[in-house]
């Protein structure tokens, strides 16, 4: 019997249907594997499968008594099982007209017993089948066809069920994405309202801690807009300190140049990183001169983030535990800490200018 005369009439919304529960190829599924194992013992039969039909296979979800993953639509049983709603069986295939021809029964393979469920969707549609099998022909009593019924009906429970789970993650990473855009929005917002306030003319001598604020929130902004409501839990550091330059370049109105190692973190890092990478080189803009430089380096689970700029350099006796009172220097030492690492600060190697260093580790 060829493909051709074995396809369904709704082939096309079946073959969607396949699609839309996204089973073919998958890994082995223990709950899977119990069912086949306990169909074969029911009926007393070396081989119990878990099929799926494809456009040109059938492939084995699970395959209890059979070391194969698939084998061509052409010659299989369960192609014709679900072309209909009830039990295919056959007791002895080898005088059933309908399987005489069948390569499995007639070839090497020698299959005589056959009993198969269609698994049938929400909508209508037979997916595959679970069916037992053996090399010897055998009666079956309308108990057991009963059970391979109630058998096939928990599949579909767990096709059905691993689906709806797949959905309900889809629909809660597209929320927090939602959510994280109207915070991003928000802090936005908040920025651009403490930048606007840093220029009002009767702010003062607090016009430069507004625009230290918006630039604060600015870069936590930043975080959400690149990072949060992904699925992964790693992220870029190197892209994300080199779109976060970009901004602040545009925003301080000066050079600032990013080189560095690629490589993930962990998304966790990602905020402490770009707040410490926001402090450091509004600090270089605003005590320093020329270009800023900005360097991450990763190597063996070491990290080092380097800020530095072209400017008159740091004094002899600097020393960033001394300068608690300095909010941004507290901010900078505190991000530090939660990335379990250090800060120190020195001359540029050319002794050109200053620069400040954050040294961390991957977690153990």
């Amino acid at each position: 019997m060829a493909v051709a005369d074995i396809i369904p009439p709704d082939e096309a919304r079946r073959l969607a249907a396949v699609r839309r529960y996204d089973i073919l190829d998958t890994p082995p599924d223990g709950a899977f594997d119990r069912i086949t194992a306990l169909a074969a013992r029911r009926f007393g039969v070396p081989i119990a499968i878990i099929s799926i039909v494809d456009e040109d296979r059938i492939w084995f979800k699970s395959h209890h008594g059979l070391p194969v993953d698939e084998i061509g639509r052409d010659p299989g049983l369960c192609a014709s099982a679900i072309l209909g709603d009830d039990p295919f069986l056959l007791s002895d295939a080898s005088v059933d007209p309908r399987s005489l021809a069948n390569p499995l029964v007639a070839g090497d393979f020698g299959l005589r017993f056959y009993a198969g469920v269609p698994l049938k969707t929400s909508d209508g549609h037979n997916l595959g089948t679970l069916c037992v099998i053996d090399k010897e022909p055998r009666p079956i009593n309308e108990g057991q066809i009963d059970d391979l019924k109630d058998l096939a009906a928990v599949v579909m429970d767990q096709i059905e069920t691993q689906l709806s789970a797949r959905q309900a993650v889809g629909q809660a990473q597209l929320m927090a994405k939602e959510i994280d855009h109207r915070v991003m929005n928000s802090l936005q917002f908040v920025s651009s309202l403490l930048s606007m306030q840093s220029r009002s003319p009767d702010v003062g001598e607090g016009a430069a801690h507004l625009e230290l604020a918006a630039n604060r929130v600015s870069a936590v902004a930043q975080v959400h807009r690149h990072f949060y409501g992904e699925a992964s839990d790693q992220a870029s550091c190197i892209n994300f300190i080199r779109r976060l330059c970009d901004d602040l370049s545009a925003a301080l109105h000066r050079p600032v140049e990013v080189d560095g190692d690629e490589g993930n973190v962990p998304t966790t890092w990602i905020q402490p990183i770009g707040l410490l990478v926001n402090e450091l080189v509004t600090n270089a803009a605003k005590h320093g001169a020329g270009r800023i430089n900005v360097t991450y380096r990763a190597s063996d689970g070491a990290h080092q983030l380097i800020v530095c700029d072209e400017g008159p350099g740091l004094a002899p006796d600097f020393d960033p535990d001394a300068v608690r009172a300095s909010l941004g220097m507290r901010i900078v030492t505190s991000l530090a800490r939660q990335l379990g690492g250090s800060l120190t600060a020195g001359q540029r190697p050319d002794g050109l200018g200053a620069c400040f260093t954050i040294r961390f580790h991957d977690s153990d």
